[in-house]
C-alpha cells in the first residue's frame, strides 16, 4: 500500500476539528453556567482533556479497537499499551490502515471523540460538584464505559456488524459479515447515548443544586453560548465528515447532512418555542444547533440531503420538548444533556433505521430498502437499548463509589457562595464590582 496523502491530511483536519469542539463545548455550558460556577464549568471540559488525553494513549486505543476482544465488550488493553506495536511495523515504517493512511492519525481521530463524550457528561452535574471527584470519575467512567463501546460498535464488537455481533447472531452471516449491519456513523451510540444516559445517572444520584426549582439559575452569558455553539457546529464537520476516513464524497455527504440537519433542528427548536412561550430565544437556536448535530451523528452517511432535513426537524421539535421533563421529574440535568445528548442519539440512532429502509428514495443515501428493510429498524432499537442499559449499569457503580468514598458534593456554603472560588481559587469575572458579583451570583 502507498501513503494516500490527501486521505491523511484531511484526518489530521478532521482530528483538529474534533479537539476544538471541546473547548467550544466549555464555552457553550459556561454561557449557560451562573457567573459564580462559570471557571469550574469551562474546567471540567479542560480537565477531561488532561486525563483522557493521557489513558487513551496508554490504554484507551487498546481497549477500543486490536486483534484480542474479551467477549465483543473490550479489547485486551495490555495488547497495545502505551501504542506499543500499533503504528510502526518490523521495518520501522508507519503502518497504514484500509484507507492507506498512518494508523497513528487513527489514534489522533479516535482520542477527540473520547475526551468530548465525557465531556459533555459534566453539564448535567454542573455548579454542585469536587474537581476532584470528577477528574476521578472522567478516568474511570472513560475506561469503563466509553472504551467498550467504542469497541463494540466501531471495534468489531457486539454492536458491530462483524460475524461475532449480535446484528449476526440474529440476521445470520455472510462473508464474515452480518447480514443486516447496525448504522452508528459517528457515534450515536457511543457518544451520544453514553453520555446522555450517564448524565441522567449522576443527575439522580448526586442530586439537585440547592435551591432547584425554587430560585432563577439563569444563563449568565448567552454570547458565550452562542459561540461555544458556533464552535461545536464548525467542529462537527471533523466529527461528521471525518468518520467516513477520507476525502471523498461520502464525507461530502455527511458535511451536507450535518449542515441541513443542523439547520432545519433550528426552525423546529425556535418555532417550539415561538408556539409554546412566545419568544424564539438566542438559548433555543444554540440549543437547536447542537440538538441537530447530535441527531445526524449516526446517520450522516445513511440519509440524503432531505431525509435530513426531516430527521432534523424531528430532533429540534423533540429535545425542545424533552429540556423540560427535569422539572417535571424532578431531576436536575443542569444544562440539558439528558433532553439534547440523550433524546437526541435516540431520536438520530432509531430514526436512521426508519428513514433509511421505509423513506424511499426521498429520504435515502441509497434508495428505497437500500440497507435492511424493517429489520435494521429494529436493529437500531437493539443497538440503542442495549447502549442505554450498559451505559447506565456502569456509571451507576461507578458513581455510587465515588459518592461512598471520596464524595461528590461541595458543601452547601461552596455551592451558595460560588463554587469557582473555593475549587479553583479564582473568579471569572474579576473587574466587576462587589455589589454587581453579589447581584450575578444569586
Amino acid at each position: 500500500m502507498e501513503l494516500d496523502s490527501g486521505n491523511a491530511a484531511w484526518m489530521l483536519t478532521s482530528a483538529s476539528l474534533v479537539l476544538l469542539m471541546t473547548p467550544g463545548l466549555a464555552l457553550f455550558y459556561g454561557g449557560m453556567s451562573r457567573a459564580k460556577s462559570v471557571l469550574n464549568m469551562m474546567m471540567m471540559s479542560f480537565g477531561a482533556m488532561g486525563v483522557i488525553g493521557v489513558v487513551y494513549v496508554l490504554w484507551g486505543w487498546s481497549m477500543s479497537y486490536g486483534t484480542q476482544s474479551v467477549a465483543g465488550i473490550f479489547n485486551n488493553p495490555f495488547e497495545s499499551f502505551g501504542l506499543a506495536g500499533a503504528l510502526l511495523d518490523g521495518d520501522g515504517n508507519y503502518v497504514l490502515n484500509g484507507f492507506n493512511y498512518p494508523v497513528v492519525i487513527d489514534v489522533a481521530f479516535q482520542v477527540t471523540f473520547a475526551i468530548i463524550t465525557t465531556a459533555l457528561i459534566s453539564g448535567a452535574i454542573a455548579e454542585r460538584v469536587k474537581f476532584s471527584a470528577w477528574m476521578i470519575f472522567a478516568g474511570i467512567w472513560v475506561t469503563l464505559a466509553y472504551f467498550p463501546m467504542a469497541h463494540m460498535v466501531w471495534g468489531g464488537g457486539l454492536l458491530s456488524g462483524s460475524e461475532n455481533s449480535l446484528a449476526a447472531a440474529i440476521f445470520g452471516v455472510t462473508d464474515g459479515a452480518a447480514n443486516v449491519a447496525p448504522l452508528d456513523f459517528a457515534g450515536g451510540t457511543v457518544v451520544h447515548i453514553n453520555a446522555g444516559v450517564a448524565g441522567l445517572v449522576l443527575a439522580l444520584i448526586i442530586g439537585k443544586r440547592k435551591g432547584f426549582g425554587k430560585v432563577p439559575m439563569r444563563p449568565h452569558n448567552l454570547t458565550l453560548t452562542m459561540l461555544g455553539a458556533g464552535l461545536l457546529w464548525f467542529g462537527w464537520f471533523g466529527f461528521n465528515a471525518g468518520s467516513a476516513f477520507a476525502a471523498d464524497g461520502v464525507a461530502g455527504l455527511a458535511w451536507v447532512n450535518t449542515t441541513a440537519a443542523t439547520a432545519a433542528a433550528i426552525l423546529g427548536w425556535l418555532v417550539v418555542e415561538k408556539i409554546r412561550d412566545g419568544h424564539a430565544t438566542s438559548l433555543g437556536a444554540a440549543s437547536g444547533i447542537v440538538a441537530g448535530l447530535v441527531a445526524i451523528t449516526p446517520a450522516a452517511g445513511a440519509l440524503n440531503p432531505v431525509g435530513s432535513i426531516a430527521l432534523g426537524i424531528i430532533s429540534g421539535v423533540a429535545c425542545a420538548f424533552a429540556v423540560g421533563l427535569k422539572y417535571k421529574l424532578g431531576f436536575d440535568d443542569s444544562l440539558d444533556v439528558v433532553g439534547v445528548h440523550l433524546v437526541g442519539g435516540l431520536v438520530g440512532t432509531v430514526l436512521v433505521g426508519f428513514l433509511s429502509t421505509g423513506g424511499s428514495v426521498f429520504f435515502t443515501a441509497e434508495g428505497a430498502f437500500g440497507f435492511g428493510g424493517l429489520d435494521q429498524l429494529w436493529i437500531q432499537i437493539l443497538i440503542a437499548v442495549v447502549a442505554v442499559v450498559y451505559s447506565g449499569v456502569i456509571t451507576a457503580i461507578i458513581a455510587i463509589a465515588i459518592k461512598a468514598t471520596l464524595g461528590w458534593r461541595v458543601s452547601e456554603d461552596v455551592e451558595s457562595a460560588g463554587i469557582d472560588l473555593a475549587e479553583h481559587g479564582e473568579s471569572a469575572y474579576e473587574g466587576i464590582s462587589a455589589g454587581r458579583i453579589a447581584t450575578e451570583v444569586k
